[in-house]
This record gives structure tokens, sequence and C-alpha cells, in this order.
């Protein structure tokens, strides 16, 4: 990493990350838009994993709603609990059941932490999401495809049948906005202003910058694993995420790149992640059934009763025709 992505560099040794001691510790029900506003507005340092927390939360909390798959075997955990009601499963919101932290995987290289991990009793890891946010240097961007391929690899060894998600997000700082930053002059604006031609994203006209381009190139090589004995080095699904930055659309996602006909667009990841687990553990497994099915939830489950405290959905929820 070059010096002018300073949250990137290595801590002295025995110190950790300064954290904000109010973040939350555990999983939080959360959406897309809530997430990606988080990991573009964070200013602090990113060794702390706080700006892409969010981001894990919304998917481990996806997989459950969306997914189908049991809260109990998603770490981190997502706040819901389930029961069986008439024949129906219905799903709730229960705040206190929510935990925090990662799951490690024995990889055939070395163990490895990863951000979301669905474990199936008796079978072990059989669905992983790695999340990973870059916020400037992007010239670095491909010194990131070593640890990329490294971790996939590695993981794939121990485990070939084990579906791979990988989801990268990046800040779509423009190019208008580092002319901004220096007309202003301001020393105290924050740092998602204060921008170095090294951290702009989106040149001049809307167009990605080389290094994004390149890194979307190499990222499409990685992905589309089908089946359990294709090459162990590439992942399920691969999504890269563009994230604006502008006020107005803080936190949404950059709808013009990738292109729509781009295998990485966030779009379709979840689905490719489902479709690649129901192949290899539901419809080549029947005997396996009532452990790997995913579930289908009443639409009649209080999770789905509007309420102040809940969030929008921004996909559809896995519901029993």
């Amino acid at each position: 990493m070059s010096d002018n992505e300073p949250e990137q560099e290595e801590l002295p040794e025995g110190t950790t990350p300064i954290e904000d001691p109010d973040f939350p510790k555990t999983c939080q029900w959360t959406n897309e838009r809530q997430a990606l506003t988080h990991f573009a507005s964070y200013t602090g340092v990113t060794q702390s994993q706080q700006h892409i927390k969010p981001l894990h939360w919304y998917v481990a909390c996806r997989l459950v709603i969306e997914g189908g798959f049991r809260p109990e075997e998603i770490t981190p955990r997502p706040p819901f609990s389930f029961r069986k009601a008439k024949g129906k499963w219905l799903l709730r919101y229960e705040p206190e059941l929510a935990a925090g932290g990662e799951a490690t995987i024995l990889g055939g290289l070395k163990t490895k932490n990863v951000d979301v991990v669905v474990n199936k009793p008796g079978l072990g890891p059989v669905l992983s999401i790695s999340c990973k946010g870059m916020t400037g240097a992007f010239r670095n961007l491909t010194n990131r495809m070593e640890e990329t391929i490294g971790e996939c690899t590695n993981l794939h060894i121990t485990y070939p049948a084990m579906v791979f998600g990988y989801l990268f997000v990046i800040r779509a700082n423009r190019q208008i906005e580092e002319a901004a930053a220096i007309a202003a002059s301001d020393e105290h604006a924050p740092p998602a202003r204060q921008l170095k031609a090294n951290d702009i994203a989106m040149a001049v006209g809307g167009a990605p910058v080389e290094s994004i381009i390149r890194f979307h190139s190499a990222l499409r090589e990685l992905t589309g694993r089908r089946g359990i004995r294709d090459d162990v080095s590439r992942y399920e699904a691969v999504a890269l995420a563009m994230v604006e930055m502008a006020d107005a659309e803080l936190g949404t996602l950059l709808p013009c790149y990738p292109a729509e006909d781009s295998p990485l667009r966030l779009e379709q990841f979840f689905q490719t992640l489902y479709l690649r687990y129901d192949e290899r553990f539901v419809y080549a497994a029947p005997d396996l059934k009532s452990v790997t099915q995913r579930l289908e939830w009443s639409p009649d489950s209080p999770a789905f009763v509007p309420h102040n405290g809940y969030p929008e959905f921004d996909y559809a929820a896995r519901l029993v025709e």
C-alpha cells in the first residue's frame, strides 16, 4: 500500500485500532442504503473495520429474509428468531438474540476469519461472503488481487463445495469533488472531501478511472465457479459496487458502473449464491433436505409487519406461496 492511504498502514506492534465505544458490537438489522451510507461517510481509521461492519450486518440479515437461512446458523448472528405455526414459518425480529464477530474457517493453508458465514450442522461452512471496501488510493487496487485469490483458494481447498462470494465496495469519489475541495480550502473539511488525485474514482465526464477498470477486469476472471471440481481460485460470485458520495445520493449505488451486462453487478450477486447453494446442498443431496433446504417465511410473520423501528426492504423476502 502507498503512503497516501493511511487507513491501510500497519499499526505498531501491541496496539489496537481506536474504536468508537458507542458503535454497536452485535449484528443490527439494516438495509443497503443505511450500510453504504455509513461506509461512504465514515471518517475514522479503517483498521477497526467499523466502516464496513454495517455491510456485514446487511448481508447477514439478507441471508435470513431473502435467502431463507436460519439465523442461528449465520455468523454474525442476525437479530431474528423463527417458529412454525399452522405449518408456516414465522420470522420475528429479536434484537436481544443478535451477536457479532466473524467465523473462523479451516483453510488448506491456514485458518481464516470470514466476514459472513453460514454453518450447517454436520456439514460445516456451506456459504461464505467476504466483504471488502476501499475509500481511496485506488491505484493500489490491483495489489488486492493476490490477497483475494489466496483467500478463495485457501478455503476451497478444504471446502470445495462451499459457496463463496466476494463483495467489494468503493467510494465513487468524483473529479469535480476534488476541485470543490481545493476551492474551499477548508482544512477542517471531513476526509471524504479532502481528495487527492489517487483518491479519485470517477473522472470528469463520469467514466471510472483506469485503475478501477483494470480491477473490474481482474475480478471478472475470478467469478463464475459452478462446480466443486472447477478452479478453486474462483469465487462462485463476485460483486463490485460503486457507492455515490454526492450529498443527495449518498449511499446509493452508482447505476452506470459496472455496466448492465457485467457479471459483477450487485443485483445478481445474491441470487447466484443461492442458486449454487441449492444445486450442491439441496438438489444434489435430497437425503439432507431437512437440514439444507432454505426456509420460506409466512407473509404474516411479525418481522414483515410495518414498524417504525424496522428498515425498509430493498429486496424481496423469501415468502411461502
